[in-house]
Protein backbone atom coordinates (compact mmCIF):
# COMPACT_ATOMS: atom_id res chain seq x y z
CA UNK A 1 0.00 0.00 0.00
CA UNK A 2 2.86 2.40 0.79
CA UNK A 3 4.34 2.08 -2.71
CA UNK A 4 0.90 2.64 -4.27
CA UNK A 5 0.31 5.76 -2.16
CA UNK A 6 3.74 7.07 -3.09
CA UNK A 7 3.02 6.45 -6.77
CA UNK A 8 -0.36 8.21 -6.57
CA UNK A 9 1.32 11.16 -4.86
CA UNK A 10 3.89 11.37 -7.66
CA UNK A 11 1.15 11.22 -10.31
CA UNK A 12 -0.68 14.11 -8.64
CA UNK A 13 2.35 16.42 -8.57
CA UNK A 14 2.91 17.35 -12.26
CA UNK A 15 0.25 20.12 -12.37
CA UNK A 16 1.69 21.75 -9.23
CA UNK A 17 5.22 21.40 -10.57
CA UNK A 18 4.21 22.93 -13.90
CA UNK A 19 2.57 25.87 -12.13
CA UNK A 20 5.69 26.39 -10.03
CA UNK A 21 7.92 26.29 -13.12
CA UNK A 22 5.74 28.79 -14.98
CA UNK A 23 5.80 31.09 -11.95
CA UNK A 24 9.58 30.84 -11.82
CA UNK A 25 9.88 31.70 -15.52
CA UNK A 26 7.59 34.69 -15.06
CA UNK A 27 9.57 35.94 -12.05
CA UNK A 28 12.87 35.57 -13.95
CA UNK A 29 11.68 37.25 -17.15
CA UNK A 30 13.68 40.42 -17.92
CA UNK A 31 10.40 42.00 -19.10
CA UNK A 32 8.81 41.56 -15.67
CA UNK A 33 9.63 44.41 -13.22
CA UNK A 34 9.16 41.94 -10.32
CA UNK A 35 12.27 40.09 -11.49
CA UNK A 36 14.41 42.99 -10.27
CA UNK A 37 12.98 42.98 -6.75
CA UNK A 38 13.99 40.87 -3.71
CA UNK A 39 10.43 39.49 -3.57
CA UNK A 40 10.64 38.32 -7.18
CA UNK A 41 13.99 36.61 -6.64
CA UNK A 42 12.76 34.87 -3.48
CA UNK A 43 9.58 33.66 -5.24
CA UNK A 44 11.57 32.38 -8.24
CA UNK A 45 14.02 30.54 -5.96
CA UNK A 46 11.16 29.02 -3.94
CA UNK A 47 9.46 27.73 -7.08
CA UNK A 48 12.73 26.30 -8.42
CA UNK A 49 13.38 24.48 -5.16
CA UNK A 50 9.81 23.11 -5.02
CA UNK A 51 10.08 21.81 -8.58
CA UNK A 52 13.38 20.06 -7.85
CA UNK A 53 12.37 18.48 -4.54
CA UNK A 54 9.17 17.00 -6.00
CA UNK A 55 10.69 15.78 -9.26
CA UNK A 56 11.14 12.10 -10.16
CA UNK A 57 14.75 11.85 -11.28
CA UNK A 58 15.55 9.60 -14.26
CA UNK A 59 18.56 7.35 -14.55
CA UNK A 60 21.56 9.62 -15.23
CA UNK A 61 24.03 9.16 -18.09
CA UNK A 62 27.74 8.55 -17.60
CA UNK A 63 28.71 11.38 -19.97
CA UNK A 64 32.35 10.30 -20.07
CA UNK A 65 34.78 10.93 -22.96
CA UNK A 66 34.55 7.31 -24.11
CA UNK A 67 32.07 5.31 -26.15
CA UNK A 68 29.87 2.78 -24.36
CA UNK A 69 29.19 -0.82 -25.39
CA UNK A 70 27.09 -3.51 -23.74
CA UNK A 71 29.25 -6.65 -23.65
CA UNK A 72 27.23 -8.90 -21.35
CA UNK A 73 23.58 -8.91 -20.38
CA UNK A 74 21.04 -10.77 -18.29
CA UNK A 75 17.63 -9.63 -16.99
CA UNK A 76 18.93 -8.04 -13.78
CA UNK A 77 22.24 -6.67 -14.99
CA UNK A 78 24.30 -5.70 -17.99
CA UNK A 79 28.02 -4.95 -18.27
CA UNK A 80 29.04 -1.73 -20.00
CA UNK A 81 32.48 -1.38 -21.59
CA UNK A 82 34.01 2.06 -22.09
CA UNK A 83 36.00 2.75 -25.25
CA UNK A 84 37.04 0.30 -27.91
CA UNK A 85 38.77 -3.06 -27.22
CA UNK A 86 42.48 -2.61 -26.57
CA UNK A 87 45.53 -4.29 -25.08
CA UNK A 88 45.21 -2.40 -21.81
CA UNK A 89 44.65 -4.40 -18.60
CA UNK A 90 41.00 -5.18 -17.93
CA UNK A 91 39.18 -4.02 -14.81
CA UNK A 92 35.57 -4.75 -13.92
CA UNK A 93 34.02 -2.31 -11.43
CA UNK A 94 31.20 -4.08 -9.60
CA UNK A 95 28.82 -1.29 -8.63
CA UNK A 96 26.61 -1.68 -5.57
CA UNK A 97 23.02 -2.73 -5.96
CA UNK A 98 21.91 -0.55 -3.09
CA UNK A 99 19.47 1.99 -4.48
CA UNK A 100 21.62 4.25 -6.65
CA UNK A 101 22.57 3.69 -10.27
CA UNK A 102 26.06 2.74 -11.43
CA UNK A 103 26.54 6.31 -12.66
CA UNK A 104 27.30 7.22 -9.04
CA UNK A 105 30.71 5.68 -9.82
CA UNK A 106 31.34 7.99 -12.78
CA UNK A 107 34.47 9.35 -11.11
CA UNK A 108 35.69 5.83 -10.31
CA UNK A 109 35.42 4.87 -13.97
CA UNK A 110 37.08 8.09 -15.14
CA UNK A 111 40.13 7.45 -12.92
CA UNK A 112 40.95 4.22 -14.84
CA UNK A 113 40.06 5.14 -18.43
CA UNK A 114 43.61 6.17 -19.30
CA UNK A 115 45.26 3.00 -18.02
CA UNK A 116 42.68 0.18 -18.31
CA UNK A 117 39.88 -1.30 -20.34
CA UNK A 118 37.07 -0.41 -17.96
CA UNK A 119 33.87 -2.39 -17.50
CA UNK A 120 31.09 -1.69 -15.00
CA UNK A 121 28.00 -3.55 -13.82
CA UNK A 122 24.79 -1.69 -14.62
CA UNK A 123 22.15 -3.27 -12.38
CA UNK A 124 18.51 -3.18 -13.48
CA UNK A 125 15.79 -1.25 -11.70
CA UNK A 126 13.69 -4.09 -10.30
CA UNK A 127 10.39 -2.31 -10.97
CA UNK A 128 11.20 -2.48 -14.69
CA UNK A 129 12.00 -6.22 -14.75
CA UNK A 130 8.90 -8.30 -15.64
CA UNK A 131 7.83 -10.83 -13.05
CA UNK A 132 8.19 -13.53 -15.71
CA UNK A 133 12.01 -13.17 -15.44
CA UNK A 134 11.86 -14.81 -12.02
CA UNK A 135 13.42 -13.81 -8.73
CA UNK A 136 16.89 -12.46 -8.01
CA UNK A 137 18.52 -13.34 -4.71
CA UNK A 138 22.00 -13.21 -3.22
CA UNK A 139 22.90 -16.57 -4.79
CA UNK A 140 21.88 -15.21 -8.18
CA UNK A 141 24.15 -12.22 -7.56
CA UNK A 142 27.06 -14.61 -6.92
CA UNK A 143 26.19 -16.57 -10.08
CA UNK A 144 26.14 -13.33 -12.09
CA UNK A 145 29.60 -12.43 -10.74
CA UNK A 146 31.04 -15.80 -11.74
CA UNK A 147 29.48 -15.53 -15.20
CA UNK A 148 30.87 -12.02 -15.67
CA UNK A 149 34.35 -13.07 -14.55
CA UNK A 150 34.24 -15.94 -17.03
CA UNK A 151 32.99 -13.74 -19.86
CA UNK A 152 35.54 -10.96 -19.34
CA UNK A 153 38.55 -13.08 -18.44
CA UNK A 154 41.28 -14.06 -18.57
CA UNK A 155 43.60 -11.57 -16.84
CA UNK A 156 40.72 -9.65 -15.30
CA UNK A 157 41.03 -7.35 -12.28
CA UNK A 158 37.95 -6.62 -10.18
CA UNK A 159 36.95 -3.69 -7.97
CA UNK A 160 33.97 -4.17 -5.64
CA UNK A 161 32.55 -0.91 -4.30
CA UNK A 162 30.87 -1.29 -0.90
CA UNK A 163 27.97 -3.77 -0.92
CA UNK A 164 29.32 -6.19 -3.60
CA UNK A 165 32.31 -7.10 -1.42
CA UNK A 166 30.59 -10.18 0.05
CA UNK A 167 29.11 -11.70 -3.15
CA UNK A 168 32.29 -10.91 -5.11
CA UNK A 169 34.48 -12.59 -2.46
CA UNK A 170 32.07 -15.53 -2.39
CA UNK A 171 32.24 -15.90 -6.18
CA UNK A 172 36.05 -15.83 -6.14
CA UNK A 173 36.22 -18.35 -3.29
CA UNK A 174 33.94 -20.74 -5.17
CA UNK A 175 36.05 -20.38 -8.33
CA UNK A 176 39.27 -20.87 -6.39
CA UNK A 177 37.91 -23.98 -4.68
CA UNK A 178 37.66 -25.69 -8.06
CA UNK A 179 40.79 -24.12 -9.61
CA UNK A 180 38.74 -22.20 -12.14
CA UNK A 181 41.10 -20.91 -14.87
CA UNK A 182 39.22 -17.61 -15.17
CA UNK A 183 39.59 -16.54 -11.56
CA UNK A 184 40.44 -12.79 -11.48
CA UNK A 185 44.07 -11.73 -11.07
CA UNK A 186 43.15 -9.35 -8.25
CA UNK A 187 40.17 -7.97 -6.37
CA UNK A 188 40.02 -4.63 -4.57
CA UNK A 189 37.32 -4.07 -1.94
CA UNK A 190 36.47 -0.40 -1.43
CA UNK A 191 34.60 0.12 1.83
CA UNK A 192 33.13 -3.38 1.73
CA UNK A 193 31.04 -4.77 4.66
CA UNK A 194 32.89 -8.10 4.92
CA UNK A 195 32.55 -8.32 8.70
CA UNK A 196 30.03 -5.82 10.06
CA UNK A 197 30.81 -6.84 13.65
CA UNK A 198 33.91 -4.62 13.40
CA UNK A 199 33.31 -0.98 14.41
CA UNK A 200 29.53 -1.14 13.90
CA UNK A 201 27.97 1.96 12.35
CA UNK A 202 24.41 3.24 12.71
CA UNK A 203 23.48 1.14 9.66
CA UNK A 204 24.86 -2.04 11.26
CA UNK A 205 23.28 -1.33 14.65
CA UNK A 206 19.87 -0.71 13.06
CA UNK A 207 19.99 -4.13 11.37
CA UNK A 208 21.02 -5.82 14.61
CA UNK A 209 18.06 -4.46 16.59
CA UNK A 210 15.45 -6.01 14.26
CA UNK A 211 14.88 -9.47 12.86
CA UNK A 212 14.34 -10.30 9.23
CA UNK A 213 10.56 -10.51 9.72
CA UNK A 214 10.47 -6.84 10.72
CA UNK A 215 12.23 -5.82 7.49
CA UNK A 216 9.96 -8.04 5.42
CA UNK A 217 6.86 -6.54 7.04
CA UNK A 218 7.92 -2.88 6.85
CA UNK A 219 10.24 -2.57 3.85
CA UNK A 220 8.89 -4.87 1.13
CA UNK A 221 6.14 -3.71 -1.24
CA UNK A 222 4.68 -4.82 -4.60
CA UNK A 223 5.41 -2.76 -7.69
CA UNK A 224 2.36 -0.76 -8.91
CA UNK A 225 0.62 -1.74 -12.14
CA UNK A 226 1.98 1.03 -14.38
CA UNK A 227 5.53 -0.40 -14.33
CA UNK A 228 6.88 -3.36 -16.33
CA UNK A 229 7.66 -5.24 -13.13
CA UNK A 230 4.13 -4.90 -11.75
CA UNK A 231 3.49 -7.28 -8.89
CA UNK A 232 7.18 -7.92 -8.17
CA UNK A 233 8.08 -7.58 -4.51
CA UNK A 234 10.79 -4.95 -4.04
CA UNK A 235 12.53 -2.75 -1.54
CA UNK A 236 11.57 0.63 -3.06
CA UNK A 237 14.34 3.04 -3.97
CA UNK A 238 12.50 5.97 -2.39
CA UNK A 239 12.64 4.19 0.99
CA UNK A 240 16.38 3.61 0.62
CA UNK A 241 16.84 7.27 -0.29
CA UNK A 242 14.90 8.35 2.80
CA UNK A 243 17.20 6.14 4.87
CA UNK A 244 20.31 7.69 3.33
CA UNK A 245 19.06 11.22 3.91
CA UNK A 246 17.90 10.47 7.46
CA UNK A 247 21.50 9.64 8.40
CA UNK A 248 22.58 13.24 7.76
CA UNK A 249 19.41 15.38 7.66
CA UNK A 250 21.18 18.57 8.72
CA UNK A 251 23.65 18.27 5.85
CA UNK A 252 20.90 17.92 3.24
CA UNK A 253 18.77 20.71 4.70
CA UNK A 254 21.81 22.99 4.77
CA UNK A 255 22.66 22.09 1.16
CA UNK A 256 19.16 22.99 -0.04
CA UNK A 257 19.12 26.19 2.01
CA UNK A 258 22.45 27.15 0.45
CA UNK A 259 21.06 26.46 -3.02
CA UNK A 260 18.06 28.65 -2.24
CA UNK A 261 20.40 31.49 -1.22
CA UNK A 262 22.54 31.00 -4.34
CA UNK A 263 19.43 31.28 -6.52
CA UNK A 264 18.28 34.43 -4.72
CA UNK A 265 21.74 35.96 -5.09
CA UNK A 266 22.00 34.95 -8.75
CA UNK A 267 25.03 32.70 -8.11
CA UNK A 268 24.38 30.29 -10.96
CA UNK A 269 27.70 28.43 -10.75
CA UNK A 270 27.21 27.39 -7.12
CA UNK A 271 23.59 26.44 -7.78
CA UNK A 272 24.70 24.29 -10.74
CA UNK A 273 27.12 22.34 -8.50
CA UNK A 274 24.24 21.59 -6.15
CA UNK A 275 22.03 20.48 -9.05
CA UNK A 276 24.74 18.24 -10.47
CA UNK A 277 25.19 16.38 -7.18
CA UNK A 278 21.49 15.99 -6.36
CA UNK A 279 20.49 15.01 -9.90
CA UNK A 280 22.64 11.92 -9.23
CA UNK A 281 21.87 11.44 -5.55
CA UNK A 282 18.08 11.64 -5.92
CA UNK A 283 17.91 9.18 -8.85
CA UNK A 284 17.14 5.81 -7.24
CA UNK A 285 16.13 2.32 -8.26
CA UNK A 286 14.19 -0.52 -6.61
CA UNK A 287 15.88 -3.67 -5.30
CA UNK A 288 14.46 -7.22 -5.64
CA UNK A 289 12.96 -8.16 -2.28
CA UNK A 290 14.67 -11.55 -2.06
CA UNK A 291 18.09 -10.03 -2.71
CA UNK A 292 17.56 -7.27 -0.15
CA UNK A 293 16.34 -9.62 2.58
CA UNK A 294 19.00 -12.28 1.96
CA UNK A 295 21.76 -9.67 2.01
CA UNK A 296 20.45 -8.22 5.27
CA UNK A 297 20.32 -11.65 6.88
CA UNK A 298 23.63 -12.97 5.51
CA UNK A 299 25.78 -9.85 5.86
CA UNK A 300 24.30 -7.59 8.53
CA UNK A 301 22.40 -9.87 10.90
CA UNK A 302 24.06 -13.31 10.90
CA UNK A 303 27.57 -12.41 9.59
CA UNK A 304 27.75 -15.75 7.79
CA UNK A 305 30.81 -15.08 5.59
CA UNK A 306 33.30 -14.10 8.33
CA UNK A 307 31.95 -16.90 10.54
CA UNK A 308 32.61 -19.45 7.79
CA UNK A 309 28.94 -20.41 7.58
CA UNK A 310 27.89 -18.92 4.24
CA UNK A 311 26.66 -21.39 1.63
CA UNK A 312 25.92 -21.00 -2.06
CA UNK A 313 23.32 -23.38 -3.46
CA UNK A 314 24.36 -25.97 -0.88
CA UNK A 315 28.11 -25.49 -1.33
CA UNK A 316 30.20 -23.96 1.48
CA UNK A 317 31.81 -20.60 0.74
CA UNK A 318 35.29 -20.97 2.21
CA UNK A 319 37.58 -17.94 1.90
CA UNK A 320 40.51 -20.19 2.80
CA UNK A 321 40.24 -21.49 -0.77
CA UNK A 322 41.51 -18.18 -2.14
CA UNK A 323 45.18 -18.62 -3.01
CA UNK A 324 45.70 -17.05 -6.46
CA UNK A 325 43.56 -13.90 -6.60
CA UNK A 326 45.41 -11.00 -4.97
CA UNK A 327 43.37 -9.03 -2.45
CA UNK A 328 43.44 -5.31 -1.59
CA UNK A 329 41.16 -3.51 0.86
CA UNK A 330 40.45 0.23 1.04
CA UNK A 331 38.82 1.95 4.00
CA UNK A 332 37.96 5.57 4.83
CA UNK A 333 38.96 7.07 8.14
CA UNK A 334 35.58 8.80 8.53
CA UNK A 335 33.35 6.20 6.89
CA UNK A 336 29.99 6.23 8.72
CA UNK A 337 28.41 3.48 6.60
CA UNK A 338 31.11 0.79 6.49
CA UNK A 339 33.15 1.15 9.66
CA UNK A 340 36.92 0.75 9.91
CA UNK A 341 37.94 -2.87 10.10
CA UNK A 342 34.97 -4.25 8.16
CA UNK A 343 36.76 -4.45 4.79
CA UNK A 344 40.27 -5.26 6.02
CA UNK A 345 38.79 -8.27 7.84
CA UNK A 346 38.95 -10.03 4.47
CA UNK A 347 42.75 -10.19 4.70
CA UNK A 348 42.57 -12.21 7.90
CA UNK A 349 39.96 -14.55 6.44
CA UNK A 350 42.24 -15.61 3.54
CA UNK A 351 45.18 -17.34 5.30
CA UNK A 352 46.21 -19.33 2.21
CA UNK A 353 46.83 -16.21 0.16
CA UNK A 354 50.47 -15.13 0.16
CA UNK A 355 51.21 -11.96 2.19
CA UNK A 356 52.78 -10.57 -0.99
CA UNK A 357 49.33 -10.71 -2.58
CA UNK A 358 47.63 -8.75 0.21
CA UNK A 359 47.47 -5.02 0.81
CA UNK A 360 45.43 -2.60 2.89
CA UNK A 361 45.09 1.17 2.65
CA UNK A 362 43.34 3.44 5.15
CA UNK A 363 42.61 6.78 3.53
CA UNK A 364 42.79 9.65 5.97
CA UNK A 365 40.14 12.35 5.99
CA UNK A 366 37.49 10.71 3.80
CA UNK A 367 34.06 9.28 4.47
CA UNK A 368 32.25 6.53 2.58
CA UNK A 369 31.80 8.44 -0.67
CA UNK A 370 35.44 9.55 -0.66
CA UNK A 371 36.63 5.94 -0.70
CA UNK A 372 35.62 5.62 -4.38
CA UNK A 373 35.17 9.17 -5.64
CA UNK A 374 36.46 12.70 -5.30
CA UNK A 375 39.85 14.42 -5.38
CA UNK A 376 41.56 12.22 -2.78
CA UNK A 377 40.41 9.11 -4.59
CA UNK A 378 41.91 10.47 -7.80
CA UNK A 379 45.20 11.55 -6.20
CA UNK A 380 45.84 8.96 -3.51
CA UNK A 381 43.64 5.87 -3.78
CA UNK A 382 43.42 5.15 -7.53
CA UNK A 383 47.23 5.22 -8.06
CA UNK A 384 47.64 2.67 -5.26
CA UNK A 385 45.02 0.38 -6.80
CA UNK A 386 46.68 0.62 -10.22
CA UNK A 387 50.07 -0.22 -8.72
CA UNK A 388 48.56 -3.20 -6.90
CA UNK A 389 46.95 -4.47 -10.11
CA UNK A 390 50.19 -4.07 -12.05
CA UNK A 391 52.15 -6.02 -9.45
CA UNK A 392 49.63 -8.87 -9.59
CA UNK A 393 49.08 -9.11 -13.32
CA UNK A 394 51.21 -12.22 -13.86
CA UNK A 395 49.41 -15.38 -14.90
CA UNK A 396 49.60 -18.17 -12.34
CA UNK A 397 49.50 -21.71 -13.66
CA UNK A 398 46.44 -23.77 -12.70
CA UNK A 399 47.23 -27.06 -11.01
CA UNK A 400 46.15 -29.69 -13.59
CA UNK A 401 44.81 -32.17 -11.06
CA UNK A 402 42.12 -29.65 -10.01
CA UNK A 403 41.03 -28.12 -13.32
CA UNK A 404 37.65 -26.46 -13.09
CA UNK A 405 34.61 -28.28 -14.32
CA UNK A 406 33.68 -24.94 -15.91
CA UNK A 407 36.78 -24.83 -18.11
CA UNK A 408 35.26 -26.78 -20.97
CA UNK A 409 31.59 -27.11 -20.09
CA UNK A 410 30.99 -23.38 -20.05
CA UNK A 411 33.38 -22.24 -22.76
CA UNK A 412 30.60 -22.10 -25.34
CA UNK A 413 28.26 -20.29 -22.96
CA UNK A 414 30.93 -17.73 -22.05
CA UNK A 415 31.79 -17.04 -25.69
CA UNK A 416 28.17 -16.45 -26.59
CA UNK A 417 27.70 -14.09 -23.64
CA UNK A 418 29.96 -11.44 -25.22
CA UNK A 419 27.87 -9.31 -27.56
CA UNK A 420 29.41 -7.81 -30.63
CA UNK A 421 30.16 -4.09 -30.43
Amino acid sequence: MLYLLHDVYRLMLPPARMAADLTRLACESPFNPVAYTPTGRVLAASCALFERTTRTYPKPAFNLPASERVVWQRPFCRVIAFGQPSNKPKVLIVAPMSGHYATLLRGTVAAFLDSHQVFITDWSDAKQVPLSEGQFGLSDYVDYCIAMFEALGPDLHVMAVCQPAVPVLAAIALMEAEEHPQVPRSVTLLGGPVDTRQTPTAVNSFAQTRDIRWFKRHCIHPVPDRFRGRGRLVYPGFMQLCGFMAMNPDRHLSAHWEMFNHLVEGDGDSADKHREFYDEYLAVMDLPAEYYLQTLETVFIDHLLPRGLMRHRGRPVDLKAIHRCALMTIEGEKDDITGRGQAVAALGLTPNLSPAKKKHHLQAGVGHYGVFNGSRFQREIAPRIKDFMNRNAAVERVRPQRLSRHASAKRGEVSSAILSS
